[in-house]
């Protein structure tokens, strides 16, 4: 979208923009609601974390809130700059990100433990350096959307499996904020013309920040529970302030 105050960054240098005029409220800042929609995400991540150092559940679901919170920060540096460089902090820790889930969901099946934490930690890495000398477009997208692919079977395996009834609306309030946040993202990049013409921009891409910080949140808590059902520490839903989801456990007094 066209500036309408100078650019502290200098000229945009990233492969895509969203449908927002850049630099409209700050010459450092170029997309103002798209950079401070990223901060419900890194305060969810953030609750997320305390829970799980808090309650002492394993390490991977403190590195996946952290993970969290990094992919945020990521995305803040790029949407404030949109430079191709901060595009990298948006773009690879989601990568990343989306290889923990995977980590989490199919490490408790997978026999030869070292392995799997070996290669997702190679694949990462490989594709962060290649990433960062190739501009992938398209290519990324579709990268991304086939990673994703592979965690729908568990997770859904996941949840036809958990009898719990509050984990149960935990799982489709994941599903809910996804289709949400997705229309958004959608109609502020097909219909970005139009809307421009509006009295009022509704910040589409913003509202999918916001949307994707609570869906994250939503599956790393569904997550938590169903590792805690596993390893039998009688987990249940409760609400922080009668509000926002988390699992409480208690472990049996040999762990």
């Amino acid at each position: 979208m066209a500036e309408t105050i100078s650019s502290f960054w200098g000229p945009v240098t990233s492969t895509k923009e969203c449908c927002e005029k850049n630099y409209a409220y700050s010459s450092y800042i170029a997309e103002f609601y798209n950079t401070i929609s990223n901060i419900p995400s890194i305060l969810l991540a953030l609750i997320g974390l305390i829970s799980a150092l808090g309650q002492r559940f394993e390490k991977r679901f403190s590195v996946l809130h952290v993970s969290n919170m990094t992919l945020a920060i990521g995305s803040m540096l790029y949407h404030a700059t949109l430079q191709h460089v901060q595009q990298q902090s948006d773009e690879t820790p989601m990568v990343w990100e989306i290889l923990l889930y995977m980590y989490i969901l199919y490490s408790p099946d997978w026999h030869y433990r070292s392995t799997m934490p070996i290669f997702l930690f190679l694949y990462g890495a490989v594709f962060a350096v290649v990433h960062s000398f190739v501009r992938f477009g398209i290519g990324f997208k579709v990268h991304y959307v086939i990673l994703c692919l592979l965690c729908i079977p568990r997770m859904y395996k996941y949840y036809i499996y958990t009898q719990d009834v509050s984990a149960k609306r935990i799982a489709k309030l994941y599903v809910a904020t996804l289709i949400l946040g997705s229309l958004f993202w959608f109609g502020d990049r097909e219909f970005c013309k139009k809307i421009s013409s509006w009295p009022i921009n509704p910040q589409g891409h913003a509202l999918w920040h916001v949307f994707m910080g609570f869906n994250s949140y939503f599956a790393n808590t569904f997550l938590m529970f169903c590792r805690a059902q596993q390893r039998g520490w009688s987990p249940k839903i409760v609400r922080l302030m009668g509000i926002l989801p988390y699992v409480k456990i208690q472990k049996p007094k040999t762990q």
